[in-house]
């Protein structure tokens, strides 16, 4: 079996095929997990009811190779917090209210962190590029590297998106110097992407990484767009720190803008020309959005 079997779900899902007396330790551990992982053989059978033979048989009976291999993969999995394994709550009525307050809450923490020398600094690299590679993996950065290839496009700079790993490591062995890649990450601890960037420090590219300061993707980064994460015991809904990475996106974009005010303008006033040459609708829609 794997070294990091999730046993809770194992546990819960071979419970009814287990004797009465391993159904007690079975229950035993699934009412308080952190107890289960730190406590000796001996209290856990207190605590279950059963003897201490029984810890035994029911490590195995779970196929774990003794108590000590149970009790590791039982650490491991009481690491996830304990929000994620205490009993759902009582559905909340208001939390459409809750979710907006919070995405409210993480723009302005975030909007503290940002450096308007920071973004310049950025901006201005992405302009003066060869080419810029946007880089992100996972839900939020996958869909907000797209995001900044359209913010880059349209204002006439070369630029091109990649959330394939493999195809991050082949672009990133054939950069130099003339080229900058964003990288997206709110951990920041991606190995994938940490190998990534290492290949991009390598050849010499610049890299601006939009993450977690205190991560170590920001110490690979000649740039730090600076995005921290703070979630709630809220853990049904998706993390609000997109917002903050999808509001530094948009200044950094808006700065590549400012640079050349009139080109930006002419590209932009292209771009809603060709745009509503095949739709309808009034002057203020998106522009491309």
């Amino acid at each position: 079996m794997p070294n990091h079997i999730d046993i809770v779900y194992h546990i819960r899902a071979c419970r009814e095929r287990l004797s009465v007396t391993e159904r007690k330790v079975a229950d035993a551990i699934l009412d308080d997990l952190a107890y289960a992982a730190s406590a000796s053989i001996d209290q856990l059978a207190t605590k279950a009811g059963v003897s201490i033979a029984s810890i035994s048989r029911f490590a195995r009976a779970v196929q774990c190779a003794d108590v000590r291999d149970l009790k590791l993969k039982l650490a491991q999995a009481s690491a996830v917090g304990a929000r994620f394994l205490a009993a759902a709550p009582p559905q909340e009525s208001s939390f459409y209210t809750r979710i907006c307050g919070e995405i409210e809450a993480t723009l302005r923490r975030n909007l503290s962190l940002l450096s308007e020398a920071q973004f310049q600094q950025a901006a201005g690299q992405l302009a003066g590029a060869r080419m810029n590679y946007v880089f992100g993996m996972g839900g939020a950065s996958t869909m907000l590297a797209q995001e900044l290839q359209f913010r880059v496009v349209r204002l006439g700079y070369p630029v091109t998106a990649y959330h394939d790993v493999v195809l991050m490591q082949l672009v990133a062995a054939t950069l130099d110097a003339r080229d900058v890649v964003v990288m997206l990450s709110l951990s920041g601890a991606t190995p994938e992407m940490l190998g990534v960037a290492a290949l991009v420090r390598q050849y010499g590219a610049t890299l601006v990484a939009v993450t977690d300061p205190d991560a170590p993707l920001a110490t690979l980064a000649d740039l730090v767009l600076p995005i921290k994460t703070d979630e709630t015991e809220f853990i049904y809904k998706p993390s609000a720190a997109r917002y903050a990475m999808l509001m530094a996106l948009d200044i950094l974009a808006t700065e590549l803008a400012l640079i050349d005010k009139a080109r930006s303008q002419e590209l932009l006033r292209r771009a809603k020309l060709a745009l509503d040459a095949h739709r309808e609708g009034h002057d203020r829609l998106p522009l491309g959005d």
